[in-house]
């Protein structure tokens, strides 16, 4: 039994009372639960506070460029299928200079476990307004409020069939890491939005705003989240009332399941036929 010690204490750079580190919590209770190792598990990141993640927990690691976690997710995944893999940043970073990868990721369903810290700012680089800011906040850079729609990440990835899209709130660690665990054991892209009050610059979207709107599917209402149509409803459900827990989910194949040679095994342990390598240099003669 893999105990919640084995992924280590470190100190962070997050701000005092930052969604994140509750996010972090979650995130190693699911692992353990799930008996998941540190060496058996890759995190990817791009940039920014979220994106931080990976550097505070003992395991393998990518830390890349802003907004392209799931690229490299995906090669890693791939090249090896015994690894768990799992994309983590920010709003920003995923759904905005990410936001093409994450529409091909959708179309994919590769199995890459998305988590998506969505703090509906970007708080890295000090509050400017994110691709999921609420229309009409007001930011240090939007001094006049926002004036672009949000982009719904959730209505996106139900609408495009993707296998597990599920909704967290920082401010309910145990919940979260279920839906987290839920999530790693989903055989293809399973999404995680997590909703994560930023302390620091986020002033409209705080842990009190969220906590007289959310309500579990579940436990306080029901759902059934094999019902299509439903779950859309649910997605475009943000304002008064706002639901967290597995929104969608189906049986789509995964990416991976396309490609045979990953029913030996992952590439990464496959010994390479040099004979074959040859005849395709060779063509290119």
């Amino acid at each position: 039994m893999v105990d919640i010690k084995q992924y280590g204490e470190v100190e962070t750079a997050w701000c005092p009372g930052c969604g994140n580190f509750s996010i972090r919590k979650a995130l190693i209770q699911a692992l353990a639960d799930s008996d998941l190792e540190p060496h058996q598990i890759l995190l990817v990141s791009g940039i920014g506070q979220a994106a931080k993640t990976p550097h505070y927990l003992r395991c393998n690691c990518f830390n890349g460029l802003h907004g392209r976690s799931m690229p490299a997710a995906t090669g890693a995944r791939l090249a090896n299928s015994g690894l768990k893999v799992i994309a983590t940043s920010g709003d920003g970073c995923n759904y905005g200079e990410g936001g093409n990868h994450f529409l091909a990721a959708l179309r994919r369903n590769v199995n890459v476990t998305m988590l998506a810290h969505d703090n509906q700012i970007y708080g890295l680089t000090k509050g400017q307004a994110s691709p999921t800011s609420l229309e009409g906040m007001h930011t240090k850079a939007q001094p006049t409020g926002v004036h672009s729609y949000p982009f719904n990440p959730v209505a996106v990835a139900v609408s495009m069939h993707v296998g597990f899209v599920a909704r967290g709130f920082a401010g309910e660690v145990e919940h979260l890491a279920g839906l987290i665990k839920q999530a790693l054991a989903h055989p293809g892209l399973s999404l995680v939005d997590i909703l994560q009050p930023c302390v620091s610059f986020n002033k409209l979207n705080t842990y009190q705003w969220y906590k007289e709107r959310v309500y579990k599917l579940g436990e306080e209402a029901e759902h059934d989240p094999a019902d299509w149509d439903a779950a859309i409803r649910l997605s475009y459900e943000f304002g008064e009332r706002i639901p967290i827990g597995v929104i969608y989910t189906n049986d789509r194949p995964a990416f991976d399941s396309y490609f045979p040679v990953l029913d030996k095994g992952p590439l990464a342990t496959q010994e390479v036929d040099y004979g074959a390598m040859q005849k395709v240099l060779d063509s290119y003669c």
